[in-house]
């Protein structure tokens, strides 16, 4: 089911009621999680993909069936704070936090590995768990590891970012919280449009608009978005330091359009941090480009695949 705030858009209830609902103990909430296919598929055959800000799985709900020709098993989640999960305040919103709500959900759906494919805050929290694995800090059941890592469009690089005003002033530790309560349905889309860069829906950012403001999650935005100044704590010393060591193969998956993580910050990671990466970019795609150019998106990630483990002839 939906959850305790009932969304009143057929496509979106579609998506939410066959998934399952896991209390984590660490945060104290519920936490939905979503899978297609074979449970029992092993990490070289399984997708586990994570969302962005301020979307939620709910993003990846054009691409899924493309990825499924792929791969056995898709595993999606909704990181607290973000779509049917709950919002508590007492949370902190932490990418550090994200991440050990990430392999929760994970051991509670018998993960022990897979291949990444995260977008814009997911692919922090995607680095976090490439940080404890290459520090040997990741679990003992998460055994097959993180087999290839695919990173789209994304502020990694906050030196390359391109905020938009509405960014940059719920980060005011004084001015966001006031500002957060003065953001309304129309101030959402005009800003998410702008961010994309690329022509982009209304009924996409207006269902994402949906999601982001159930359980009043929009007026909590100043707090979720800190990740963005853990980007500036973290971002060199951490994160990119271990892309950096990762061994498996890394995908820069990258919208061409994106106003708000333009191109720059995709050539910074490939020329400077991880030099063995795979470079994709997708011409008239913007920042929100799994909504905005699913096909797209989905024929740019399989292509990755085709070349690092190419499917066998009779498949």
């Amino acid at each position: 089911m939906v959850g305790s705030a009932a969304i009143d858009d057929s496509e979106m209830v579609a998506w939410h009621d066959p998934g399952t609902y896991l209390h984590w103990p660490q945060g104290d909430c519920q936490i939905f999680s979503k899978e297609f296919g074979n449970a029992s598929a092993d990490a070289e055959n399984t997708a586990l993909l994570v969302h962005g800000y301020p979307e939620s799985s709910f993003s990846f709900h054009k691409v899924v069936e493309g990825l499924a020709g792929r791969f056995d098993r898709i595993v999606l989640m909704d990181l607290p704070g973000f779509g049917v999960s709950d919002k508590p305040e007492r949370l902190t919103y932490s990418i550090l936090e994200q991440a050990d709500a990430l392999m929760f959900v994970w051991r509670a759906l018998g993960v022990r590995g897979g291949h990444m494919i995260s977008h814009d805050m997911g692919d922090s929290v995607a680095c976090e768990i490439i940080a404890r694995s290459v520090q040997d800090l990741l679990p003992a059941w998460f055994d097959e590891g993180t087999q290839s890592l695919t990173l789209t469009n994304c502020n990694m690089v906050m030196e390359k970012a391109v905020l938009i005003p509405a960014q940059k002033l719920m980060r005011n530790h004084w001015i966001g919280p006031v500002f957060s309560k003065l953001v309304d349905r129309s101030q959402f889309i005009k800003g998410m449009s702008k961010a994309n860069g690329a022509p982009i829906e209304e009924k996409d950012l207006d269902q994402m608009w949906q999601l982001y403001e159930r359980e009043n999650g929009h007026r909590m935005a100043w707090k979720t978005i800190r990740y963005l100044d853990e980007r500036d704590r973290f971002q060199n010393p951490r994160w990119l330091k271990a892309l950096s060591r990762f061994e498996a193969p890394i995908h820069i998956c990258w919208g061409e359009d994106d106003a708000v993580a333009p191109l720059a910050v995709a050539r910074y990671l490939k020329d400077q941090i991880c030099p063995q990466a795979t470079l994709t970019l997708v011409p008239e795609a913007g920042h929100f480009f799994q909504l905005q150019a699913p096909t797209a998106c989905v024929a740019s990630v399989l292509d990755f695949f085709d070349r690092i483990a190419p499917l066998p002839q009779d498949q």
